[in-house]
């Protein structure tokens, strides 16, 4: 779940970005950090299911 959230921000933000909503410099740094938990989450979540695998 956290995931499909991370990701729709992405899609909010890059959408805000394309329309020229905020300046380009604003969101940046936050679509970055985003794409960042998205890495974040799919390794943890992949580290889950690898585990649970296991047992």
């Amino acid at each position: 779940m956290v995931l499909e959230e991370v990701d729709e921000t992405v899609f909010w933000m890059e959408l805000m970005l394309d329309s020229s909503i905020f300046p380009k410099n604003r969101l940046n740094s936050l679509l970055k950090e985003a794409n960042e938990l998205t890495s974040i989450f799919v390794t943890s979540l992949r580290t889950a299911k690898g585990f649970g695998s296991k047992a």
